[in-house]
């Protein structure tokens, strides 16, 4: 993976698409020494916790590296929605991204930026809590539209037939809070979609 190699500061994301493309970067890449690596949103839950996206990551990604990244900011989840947001908001101050990674979820959310949430009016914080509105219902916390919007690369992960709508909202029609995966957008680089077949099958 070029972005682990050249160094890139790397958000990774959650959910059930990204697992099987985590075990093949791993595999072609096994040296992330240069990179860091941070996460869009994580559930309040233990990190050893099976609803937990850092043990999705540490599983799939982590333990199949040679060379762990330079850096890894986890998101605290288990401090509770309000001090784990608090502390990753802080973390973040002065943090240029590179490359944003993302799935969309059947309802088009992405992170935890769940449809005409309040979340999405969030303009000065980098990190906050949020309510769940799919399932697993625990408190998360999400990076903020304009911190994923900030990374010159943004990259969506979707997969199976139960994302085709949302995919088709988030990517042929005109951005909406309905659909929060259509406001994400790199600001100043470029997005891009990777979808099965099933995925993208309505567009």
């Amino acid at each position: 993976m070029a972005a682990a190699r050249a160094g890139w500061a790397i958000v990774l994301t959650g959910g059930q698409s990204p697992g099987r493309a985590y075990e093949l970067a791993a595999e072609r890449e096994p040296d992330w020494g240069a990179a860091t690596l941070w996460w869009g949103d994580e559930r309040c839950v233990p990190p050893d916790d099976e609803r937990s996206n850092f043990r999705l990551a540490r599983e799939k990604l982590l333990d199949g590296l040679s060379e762990q990244p330079r850096e890894v900011h986890r998101i605290l989840g288990e401090l509770g929605a309000e001090d784990a947001a608090a502390a990753y908001d802080a973390e973040l101050e002065g943090v240029r991204l590179d490359l944003v990674l993302l799935g969309i979820g059947p309802d088009g959310h992405a992170a935890s930026l769940f449809p005409n949430q309040p979340t999405l009016d969030e303009r000065s914080r980098r990190a906050i809590p949020a309510e769940a509105k799919l399932e697993p219902f625990v408190d998360r916390v999400t990076m903020t539209l304009p911190v994923l919007c900030s990374a010159p690369e943004v990259l969506f992960l979707v997969t199976g037939a139960s994302k085709a709508d949302a995919v088709e909202r988030a990517f042929a029609r005109p951005p909406s809070p309905d659909t929060p995966s259509s406001l994400i957008r790199s600001a100043e680089g470029r997005t891009r979609v990777i979808a099965d077949a099933a995925a993208a099958a309505r567009l």
